[in-house]
């Protein structure tokens, strides 16, 4: 996460006041309790080390399906870029970066405005770092979040090529 859009009202300490948090499952960004997160507006990098005991036949395609996503995502595995996905089905074929042993695997996901804006709502003026002439967010307690965030399930999936 970008720290310098995070709320000093958070009191966020340690790893979590430089923008790196650590998920312990995937789960939308509007329902974690800290504000920076639940009203975040902007980029977010996920990055996950997962094992690979044996490549599958080389006429098989592997993919990487994202699940749920909210909004785009970037993919790159072991440092291979495999580009945007911004719509359904949310997945990329992976087959190429794929290796045995450890892969490296990083997703940045980038959710849209209204988040912040419904968050920025709430503060008096002067400490609202957004400034729009889109009036439908100005009650915050009159809006739903938008989903944000990787929320998965992130799978791989082997297809055969006859």
């Amino acid at each position: 996460f970008d720290k310098e859009w995070f709320y000093p009202t958070d009191g966020l300490q340690g790893e979590a006041a430089n923008g790196k948090m650590v998920f312990d499952k995937l789960e939308d960004w509007t329902k974690r309790p800290e504000e920076s997160v639940k009203h975040f507006s902007g980029t977010a990098t996920y990055r996950k080390t997962f094992p690979v005991s044996g490549l599958p036949s080389p006429v098989s395609k592997t993919f990487l399906d994202l699940g749920t996503v909210g909004h785009s995502a970037k993919v790159r595995l072991n440092g291979k870029d495999l580009g945007v996905v911004w719509c359904a089905p949310r997945r990329v074929d992976i087959t190429d970066a794929l290796k045995p042993g450890e892969n490296e695997l990083e997703i940045e996901v980038v959710n849209s405005w209204p988040n912040r804006l419904i968050g920025d709502a709430k503060l008096p003026k002067e400490q609202r770092r957004t400034r729009t002439n889109i009036t439908q967010y100005e009650k915050p307690e009159s809006q739903t979040l938008v989903p944000s965030g990787l929320l998965g399930p992130v799978t791989l999936q082997i297809t055969q090529n006859y």
